[in-house]
């Protein structure tokens, strides 16, 4: 089994990064396969509603970018784990785009990620962490995915890179969504 974790911050190896890793090594420790995929700071096209997708039917989106290889590692992946900063109380553009466009071409190819686990995980500097988990979330839901919980909401807290290893509560809340998440796919494999 295989949980793929995507960073949609910016920063390559800053808060974020730091919380999906403590998730991952947790999945990792009850022996499932990880991938860390991030999305950086180019920027992610966002959907431009061609509704190819719905024509095609071919598990890609129509504009030809680098999100269609990001379409096949969540295809392949049991679990999926999508981290995101928080920027104006929400999810990052890229992150925002990677949702849209992969919802997009999941929905029209019979809701393909239906039954996988799903995880959000969120910095924030301090406010508006809430309604940035909650869109990650609605991301999972309406592609009938399988969400497990953790021991709080999975958040951190830190605006600096490297500032949410401070973070006791959120790091063991990471740590925690990992053992959850191996649970569940365990039990969802069986």
């Amino acid at each position: 089994m295989k949980v793929l974790g995507i960073n949609g911050s910016a920063r390559l190896n800053g808060n974020t990064a730091i919380m999906l890793g403590t998730a991952l090594d947790a999945l990792q420790a009850e022996g499932l396969e990880t991938e860390l995929l991030q999305l950086g700071p180019k920027c992610l096209q966002g959907c431009i509603a061609c509704y190819k997708c719905f024509e095609n039917k071919d598990m890609r989106c129509a504009v030809d970018d680098v999100l269609n290889s990001y379409v096949e590692k969540m295809i392949a992946a049991d679990g999926i784990l999508l981290g995101s900063p928080t920027y104006f109380a929400d999810v990052t553009s890229n992150m925002k785009a990677l949702m849209d466009r992969a919802g997009m071409v999941a929905r029209a190819n019979g809701d393909m990620f239906a039954r996988k686990a799903g995880a959000a995980v969120v910095t924030a500097r301090r406010g508006g962490a809430i309604h940035t988990f909650d869109t990650l979330n609605h991301f999972f839901f309406i592609g009938q995915m399988v969400v497990p919980g953790s021991s709080y909401w999975n958040m951190g807290y830190g605006r600096e890179p490297g500032q949410v290893k401070g973070d006791d509560e959120g790091l063991n809340t990471m740590r925690v969504l990992g053992q959850n998440m191996a649970w569940l796919l365990k039990k969802l494999a069986a």
